[in-house]
Order: C-alpha cells, then sequence, then structure tokens
C-alpha cells in the first residue's frame, strides 16, 4: 500500500461521498456495518504544510524518528440494523477518523469496511453548507449531493424546517447563522432522509437544551426503526442512556468493547490514571526548579 497522506481541507459534511474500493456496500445480512482491520497510515514527511526546503531536510534526515504515524490501526467491529454503538476515547484517539472511514472521506490503508444501505453522516458542525445560500436552498444542496432527487427533497422540506424550527432564518444566508442554528439545520438533514446508517461526530452537544431533547427523541426513533447508528461523543451520559454497545479507542486500537457502561468506567478508570500522571510528572517539575 502507498504512503498515505491526510486529505487537504476533506470534508466531513452531510452527505457521504462516493466510496473507494476499499468501502463496499450492499444489504445482504443484518449487519449495517462490517469492518475489519482498518487502518489509517499518514506520511509525516509530507503534509499540506510542508515547503520544498522542509522536504529536502527531511531526506537528509530519513533515518531520524518515525515517519509515518497510525491514526488507526487493526479497528474491527460490527453494527447491526436497529444498533447504536458509541465510539468514545481521549483527543487523538482516532474517533473522528474511524466516522470519516465509514463515511467515505478517508480511505483506509488497510483492512476493509462494508456499509450496507444509504448513509448519511454528519460529521463538523456545518461542513458541506455553502455559507452564502439560505438555509432552504442549503437543504436542497445537501439532497442534492446525496443524490435525492429534487423533488423528494422538497417533499421533505416541511419536515426538515420544522424540526430544525431556527425561524425566519430558514430564508437567510447561512453565514447568519449561530453555531447552534447550523446544528440544528445539519441535524434536521442528516436524519430526516431516512439513512440506514446514520454518523455523528460531537455536535449534538450544540444547541439549547430543548433541542438536545428533540434530537435524542429523534435518535431514539431511528434506532427503533432499526437503522444502524455511530456516534462519537465525550458525553457519558448519551453513551449509557441511549447506546446499545460502546467502543474505546486509544491511540488508534480498541480498548475496550461492550456494555456502555462497562466501557465508559474503563474510560472513565484511564482518564483518572492518566490526570493522576500528569499531576505527578508536573510536581517533579515544579520540584526540580526549586532544587
Amino acid at each position: 500500500m502507498d504512503d498515505y497522506s491526510p486529505p487537504v481541507d476533506a470534508p466531513g459534511g452531510i452527505a457521504a461521498p462516493a466510496r473507494p474500493a476499499h468501502v463496499r456496500s450492499g444489504r445482504a445480512t443484518d449487519l449495517a456495518i462490517d469492518a475489519h482491520g482498518i487502518g489509517v497510515r499518514y506520511n509525516l514527511r509530507f503534509t499540506k504544510k510542508t515547503t520544498v526546503r522542509q522536504s529536502f531536510a527531511h531526506l537528509l534526515r530519513r533515518r531520524e524518528g518515525p515517519q509515518h504515524f497510525w491514526a488507526l490501526r487493526g479497528v474491527t467491529f460490527q453494527v447491526e440494523h436497529g444498533e447504536s454503538l458509541a465510539v468514545i476515547g481521549p483527543n487523538g484517539a482516532g474517533k473522528s477518523t474511524l466516522l470519516q472511514v465509514l463515511a467515505g472521506i478517508i480511505e483506509p490503508s488497510e483492512g476493509q469496511v462494508e456499509i450496507r444501505g444509504h448513509v448519511s453522516s454528519l460529521l463538523t458542525l456545518g461542513a458541506g453548507f455553502d455559507a452564502e445560500l439560505s438555509g432552504v436552498d442549503n437543504i436542497l444542496l445537501a439532497g442534492a449531493f446525496m443524490g435525492i432527487p429534487d423533488r423528494e427533497m422538497r417533499r421533505r422540506l416541511p419536515e426538515i424546517v420544522e424540526f430544525a424550527d431556527i425561524g425566519a432564518f430558514i430564508d437567510a444566508p447561512l453565514k447568519t447563522y449561530s453555531s447552534g442554528m447550523r446544528a440544528r439545520l445539519g441535524f434536521s438533514i442528516a436524519t430526516a432522509v431516512d439513512p440506514d446508517v446514520l454518523l455523528v461526530d460531537e455536535v449534538l452537544s450544540t444547541g439549547d437544551q430543548a433541542f438536545r431533547d428533540k434530537s435524542r427523541r429523534r435518535i431514539e426513533e431511528l434506532i427503533q426503526a432499526a437503522k444502524g447508528i455511530v456516534l462519537v461523543t465525550h458525553d457519558m451520559g448519551w453513551v449509557t442512556t441511549f447506546c446499545n454497545r460502546a467502543l474505546l479507542l486509544e491511540r488508534g486500537q480498541i480498548i475496550a468493547e461492550g456494555d456502555p457502561a462497562e466501557v465508559v468506567a474503563v474510560h472513565t478508570d484511564h482518564m483518572e490514571q492518566v490526570r493522576i500522571e500528569k499531576e505527578a510528572e508536573a510536581a517533579r517539575l515544579r520540584l526540580q526548579g526549586v532544587l
């Protein structure tokens, strides 16, 4: 496999783009997602900020330090239709990278993912929107990105507008929206297109409590309708209340998987250990400074 470099300004929006060869779609079984040995390797020598001079410098000292970074390695799991999987872990664990692989935005360096059914994703707040267009126009644009006929999207338009509940702003340019309003609109679109698989990345924490409660009810409806859901979140209440299973990622690898409460307990324990170690290291450095 060739070295993989992270995409430059890759979109993470509502529509899941055409899938690469490593990600197949089908409807053969009750599985919504079937992932085996997923790995994503970044080439640390060449990024969008690398200059020609830096490239030559890297070549001269190519043997110094690691040349690649595995954001994910050996990730294997399945999600059934009607199941809601929470992906949790510390910052930098690879959670968002995993969702981008499932959405077809990033091609895995190794392994294989099979997605069965239509995928709808809400991976980055406001991504995939055009700031100059109105809310209504962005709804229709999102439908076009997802391959939904314009007539069908216009039929669903009143439902999407009602759920977003942003009032007269629906006809205003998106650049006038607050982050909460963008979240409302994005979530409304992503969940109104009747997806078989829904991917959500830490956007439900945005917005007021009333909308968060409404979003939770929508997630419950999707689960009851036998939809497969993968949710990345730092809200452990969401994990234990609304998810059937949980998966803990650390440094790109699965550390624990299973009952949400048990996985959350493992995550909480690990985070506490990290906090204690950091405090001990800070105390040691302070002591060295005194001495």
